[in-house]
């Protein structure tokens, strides 16, 4: 059974980001750069993070998470907006300094643990930006991607901390962008004449 919830959960993974990527290349998505970037820093890792501790569940879901974040990014450098914002350089900074804690300490579970911190500061910069532009995100990659995190959830048989905190982090963070997604679209300033 748990092998079968792994495969679900990498196939929900492959699905939204190939949903994500069309979107991209369509239009229908504007993925903020400064995000993305920190979110390929993060997934490398939590992947690294995962694999020095063995994990055997959870590394599929942000394995597969770090190599569609490596194809997001670069798509985002063409399609994308935001990179130099205060916000967007204090939430790099914060990346930054999860990865020394990690090197520093050599301690898989505390690198996790700052790869989580980070991947919330990497994150703050889309959500701002889904708060105020909703329409700049596609809903439906967001919903696979709930769905594979509770997948993942359900496929650990050993309830550490840190075993279930990055797929529990992965619900919340993306419960909240779809909540987002359906706020009205962002009303354009009126133009003084």
């Amino acid at each position: 059974m748990q092998q079968t919830l792994i495969i679900l959960s990498s196939i929900s993974v492959l699905i939204s980001y190939g949903i994500y990527e069309w979107s991209i290349i369509t239009g229908r998505t504007k993925p903020h750069r400064t995000t993305r970037f920190v979110l390929l820093l993060i997934t490398a890792l939590g992947t690294a993070s995962l694999f020095a501790s063995h994990d055997r569940v959870a590394i599929w879901l942000i394995g597969l998470s770090g190599l569609n974040c490596f194809i997001v990014f670069l798509l985002s450098l063409k399609y994308g907006m935001g990179g130099w914002a205060k916000t967007d350089i204090l939430c790099l900074v914060i990346a930054l300094a999860g990865i020394v804690v990690w090197k520093i300490t050599d301690r898989p579970a505390l690198g996790l643990y700052a790869a989580i911190l980070a991947d919330f500061a990497g994150m703050v910069p889309a959500l701002l930006k889904t708060y105020r532009l909703p329409e700049t995100e596609y809903w439906l990659s967001y919903i696979f991607d709930v769905a594979a995190a509770i997948l993942t959830l359900f496929a650990i048989r050993n309830w550490g901390l840190t075993d279930f905190s990055y797929p529990l982090y992965l619900v919340v963070i993306n419960a909240l962008m779809l909540a987002l997604t359906f706020r009205p679209k962002s009303i354009p300033k009126p133009v003084r004449t």
